[in-house]
């Protein structure tokens, strides 16, 4: 079973809580809070796209724009010996360390994802 669901662009937890015998979960990579719960997977699925459906007609009802899941950007902390390596590597072949970046993502999840 997949571990995310998948909506209109948009990506939700799923989740088990024996203590309540029920499935739940929570849109992802947005900083709005929107949960789902259900007692089957049918459920919880259902459940997701109707949260999904009623974040984005409640955020055009109150004239706001609706989140999009990450932006594009992000920090990484990976320490100064790795930075610079980064830094020299991207040099070295006449690219930026966002390329670079960018380049050693795509590949990696070309082979793992």
């Amino acid at each position: 079973m997949s571990t995310m669901l998948q909506h209109r662009g948009y990506y939700g937890s799923i989740e088990a809580s024996p203590e309540d015998n029920c499935l739940f979960g929570k849109l992802q990579f947005v900083r709005a809070l929107v949960s789902y719960e259900g007692d089957t997977v049918a459920e919880l699925s259902q459940a997701f796209r109707e949260a999904v459906d009623d974040y984005l007609n409640t955020c055009e009802s109150l004239g706001q724009e609706a989140e999009v899941p990450c932006k594009g950007s992000f920090n990484v902390r990976v320490g100064h010996d790795l930075h610079l390596a980064a830094s020299v590597a991207a040099i070295r072949q006449s690219i930026s360390l966002n390329d670079l970046t960018r380049k050693a993502l795509s590949e990696y999840l070309e082979h793992h994802a």
